[in-house]
């Protein structure tokens, strides 16, 4: 009779043991599941983030936001030079030219409004604040662009001296470059982005230069409708400075060169 009980009460424990381990094991594959989409769910947040671009605006007088992706929209605000804009939706087709730059309306988002804005007054590259030094900034901007370089050169002549800075920023627009080469080697605002079309030289001079300026004006050289140089000259008693805008390969050329009398 004893051993009777004896292997009732082993068979008893046996099956209670079974049952755990299979509820464990049950367990796992929801465990696992969960964790997985929990992985799944931060690596997409992840990602989402990641592909976020953020642009500057470069117009000197502000940039336009507007209800939908034209230019005779609602204006729903004006966004400063220097704004930096999170870009929701690129256009990457150009569908307008306005003032000889070629682009579209990307839709961004600026002050929790979202709504359009042409991209050719945008930079990928931060602009220059007021009066930075050119090798401070070069030095700023290749942290997040590595191929963007800068050297200084000193020449002329003992009564003659010159100082040349050179930037290489890594794009190929002539645009992206004008604006700022503009505020970084102090091209009046008044002069606006050449057309790419017109004759193969063209001069504008400065309509209102301030006193004591003798020469302020840019010449603007092209071929076959396309940009091959700009150069910006400024001449003033004892003192002057050129600034050249020109494409190297798939890099575009910002040169400042400064001459004392």
């Amino acid at each position: 009779m004893k051993k009777v009980a004896y292997s009732l009460l082993v068979l008893a424990l046996t099956i209670t043991a079974l049952s755990c381990k299979n509820e464990v094991k049950s367990n796992e594959p929801e465990t696992t599941t969960v964790s997985e989409e929990k992985n799944d769910l931060a690596l997409a947040e992840t990602n989402a983030e990641g592909n976020n671009q953020f642009m500057y605006v470069t117009a000197a007088s502000g940039l336009t936001l507007r209800e939908h992706n034209n230019l005779n929209s609602e204006k729903l605000g004006v966004m400063p030079y220097g704004t930096k804009l999170k870009v929701i939706t690129p256009e990457l087709v150009e569908t307008m030219n306005v003032g000889g730059i070629k682009g579209g309306m990307h839709q961004v988002e600026f002050n929790h409004k979202k709504g359009y804005a042409f991209n050719g007054y945008l930079s990928k590259f931060f602009p220059p604040e007021e009066d930075i030094n050119a090798k401070i900034y070069a030095e700023d901007l290749k942290s997040e662009f590595p191929k963007v370089a800068f050297t200084e050169t000193k020449g002329g002549t003992a009564t003659k001296p010159t100082n040349t800075e050179t930037l290489l920023l890594p794009t190929d627009k002539w645009h992206e470059a004008f604006y700022i080469a503009a505020e970084l080697f102090d091209i009046p605002k008044s002069f606006a982005f050449p057309n790419p079309k017109g004759k193969e030289e063209e001069v504008v001079k400065e309509k209102d230069p301030k006193s004591g300026t003798w020469t302020s004006q840019l010449i603007v050289n092209r071929k076959d409708n396309t940009l091959q140089k700009i150069n910006y000259s400024y001449r003033t008693e004892g003192f002057g400075y050129t600034v050249t805008i020109s494409q190297k390969e798939s890099m575009m050329q910002l040169e400042r060169t400064e001459i004392v009398d």
